[in-house]
């Protein structure tokens, strides 16, 4: 295995619990560690072992709670489907050595296969893009590991002409419903409305502004606007260009009730967080 920082494991120790994470004054960041030739953002950086744990010490520095890793690109437009061996051979060379430096860490993955392995690896929380709705063995699994789950709401494609948020609550009822019949408990599950998937710009930006209608779950919420394609579709920019908006969108997610933030700009989005908490207050 690759070397770890004795001051990163040391300072494991003191970082905060699961539920402790969602009930701070400030939502928890969730660092994204993409070890993919294809992801949207920054696809091929962190495929190298030595630079995916650099860049996962570089975030677990700058104040990321998670480490969200995975190695199948998401991506909503365009990405390619690759096979669990596949995914897996990305995973093994790094994931232990990410474990290792004491942050949770979430496996970003749709195939229960891989989540296991993962699990078995030492990840902590499973992070599902299709919230329990596309491998049918997904449910079970997180029943028996007892684990925190992410239930993402996706879509084949977008639908200009739908009621994105009526969309939204509907896919969290079933996928609520498949839960609850494997027995996964309602405190490991988080929420996202899956900014960017299966969402025209318009319909994510609407998600972002009426957030807080999905409180009525009663399930904490994640947000991930990262970087995402709606943020040019208002201020022209490509991926890396997109740091003012990435915030700005987070920001509005954490006003209506997000307790978990993923982004790519670990820092960044802690300064910002930590700052509006502390204007907020003062209301």
């Amino acid at each position: 295995m690759i070397a770890t920082s004795p001051r990163t494991a040391a300072a494991s120790a003191d970082r905060p619990t699961w539920p402790a994470l969602l009930s701070r004054p400030y939502p928890a960041v969730m660092g994204v560690l993409n070890l993919t030739p294809d992801s949207f953002s920054d696809g091929g950086q962190f495929i190298a072992p030595e630079h995916a744990l650099a860049q996962a010490q570089r975030m677990i520095a700058e104040g990321a709670d998670i480490i969200d890793i995975g190695a199948e690109s998401t991506r909503p437009y365009g990405a390619e489907p690759v096979s669990a061996e596949e995914e897996l051979k990305r995973l093994q060379p790094i994931l232990a050595d990410v474990v290792s430096l004491g942050v949770p860490v979430s496996i970003d993955s749709m195939k229960s296969a891989v989540v296991a392995w993962a699990l078995d690896a030492g990840a902590t929380i499973a992070n599902d893009v299709w919230g329990l709705q596309r491998d049918p063995d997904m449910a079970r699994l997180l029943a028996a590991r007892h684990c925190p789950v992410v239930i993402m709401h996706n879509r084949d494609r977008a639908d200009a002409g739908i009621d994105i948020m009526t969309d939204i609550a509907g896919f969290f009822a079933r996928s609520l419903e498949t839960a609850a019949k494997a027995g996964i408990s309602r405190e490991n599950i988080v929420l996202d409305p899956g900014i960017g998937f299966g969402k025209t710009p318009e319909q994510s930006m609407t998600v972002l502004a009426r957030l807080s209608q999905l409180g009525t779950f009663g399930l904490p919420l994640l947000v991930g606007a990262s970087r995402k394609r709606f943020i040019s579709s208002v201020s022209p920019s490509e991926p890396h260009q997109r740091l003012g908006g990435s915030i700005a969108a987070h920001l509005i997610a954490a006003r209506g009730g997000a307790r978990i933030i993923r982004t790519h700009d670990v820092s960044e989005t802690v300064q910002a967080l930590r700052v509006a908490t502390a204007i907020w207050d003062k209301e």
